[in-house]
């Protein structure tokens, strides 16, 4: 196996498998963030080293969810950690949630996506748009993981553009009848409740909730992935289900519910990716001080160095964006405008990292001794998903030109 010269049953390895993550914080951003938050990412922190990290790597190649951690991420808080209390939520602000999502996204970004789909596309919504009732019966059982949901948005054949959606519902007395199908939904074979968007006869988009023993629901899981393996990911398949009118939500109609939704995940995504590449980077510096090449440490090299040099600059500036956009979301005045830019800005500078430090990691950087493959392989889907690298390019280019490239 360590015929690449590397140290037999080695001192490496050993200490590899140990988490000895360290935080990064080059510009002492620390001093930014209140007390609260500070105990927020450490408990988090603390519970990812004892709970995710001995498992991970096992669940993910056996492409298995560790459905166990759904309990332990409501006790430590990550599922809507920024919904109000009264409904089961953190009450937290918004860095708090950023902060969190960086934290579990440093274990692995399938954790990640298991509470950031509980808290931002389930949760939210629910607060945001469903009746009094509504939120009383769902809201507490999600916040503390009796329940878990998922979101149906992204169709078989509409990805990037929803509002071609064909999932529709017709008006049926006390209900309505919903048909169609949902793709890439995170959660869904294991979930209690969906939250769904389809249009109604108007052609109007329509937010309802849709619980899973409802007749002519189902769930089939998506095989085969190589990214996200520690993460369940299904379908949603609808034929004929009845959906009682008390369970749509009463007042939102068109886009406007679901990207609203979106832009919430998306916040959590542009932080998240920060833990991803913190941990690419905090392994890539250990590994270039511990590994000897002609006599010394490779981390003595000049292009050895020029890669660390970069992967901090590119971790800070994305900590400084994620941190200003965290501010204005606490003021209510972050655009969704502005948070595509930091969701495909910090996504893409996460890939990049761990690209490299699979370089510094030589080839033990393609095992499962380092966190490195693992990262880089699940960060290819976060670059696609809640909009695309390309979608939110465009996003910008349509806030700053007033020009709509897409249609």
């Amino acid at each position: 196996m360590h015929s690449n010269g590397h140290a037999p049953n080695g001192t490496i390895e050993k200490k590899a498998r140990e988490d000895r993550f360290q935080g990064h914080d080059y510009y002492m951003l620390d001093d930014l963030l209140k007390d609260d938050h500070l105990l927020a990412r450490d408990a988090v922190r603390t519970w990812v080293k004892q709970e995710v990290s001995p498992i991970i790597e096992e669940y993910a190649e056996r492409a298995e969810c560790p459905q166990h951690l759904y309990k332990g991420l409501a006790e430590i808080g990550a599922f809507g950690p920024n919904i109000p209390a009264e409904y089961g939520g953190g009450g937290m602000d918004e860095i708090a949630y950023g902060l969190i999502m960086q934290e579990l996204e440093r274990g692995d970004s399938g954790i990640r996506s298991m509470a950031s789909v509980q808290g931002s596309l389930v949760m939210y919504p629910i607060w945001k748009y469903a009746s009094e009732e509504q939120k009383r019966k769902y809201l507490p059982k999600l916040g503390s993981g009796e329940f878990i949901g998922c979101f149906g948005l992204t169709e078989p054949d509409h990805g990037s553009n929803p509002g071609g959606m064909v999932t529709n519902i017709k008006d049926d007395g006390d209900a309505y009848i919903l048909n169609g199908a949902k793709m890439w939904i995170t959660n869904s074979p294991v979930a209690d409740i969906a939250v769904v968007w389809a249009k109604d006869e108007e052609g109007k988009i329509r937010g309802m909730v849709v619980e899973k023993d409802m007749p002519g629901f189902s769930a089939p899981e998506i095989h085969g992935k190589w990214s996200l393996r520690a993460s369940i990911t299904g379908e949603l398949v609808f034929e004929d289900v009845r959906v009682p009118k008390a369970n749509v939500f009463p007042d939102i109609k068109g886009l406007r519910g679901p990207l609203s939704c979106l832009s919430k995940a998306r916040f959590g995504i542009a932080w998240g990716a920060i833990g991803a590449a913190m941990d690419c980077y905090d392994s890539a510096l250990r590994y270039s001080l511990e590994r000897e090449q002609f006599g010394r440490p490779i981390g003595g090299f000049q292009l050895t160095q020029k890669k660390l040099a970069e992967m901090i600059t590119e971790i800070t500036k994305a900590q400084l964006l994620a941190w200003r956009m965290g501010t204005l979301a606490n003021e209510g005045k972050v655009t969704p405008a502005q948070i595509s830019m930091a969701k495909r800005n910090n996504v893409h500078m996460a890939l990049e990292v761990a690209r490299e430090a699979r370089q510094i990691h030589g080839g033990m950087g393609i095992t499962n001794e380092y966190p490195v493959m693992r990262h880089m392989m699940n960060l290819e889907t976060v670059l696609t998903y809640e909009g695309t690298h390309d979608i939110h390019l465009l996003i910008t280019g349509h806030d700053v030109t007033g020009l709509n490239a897409f249609s």
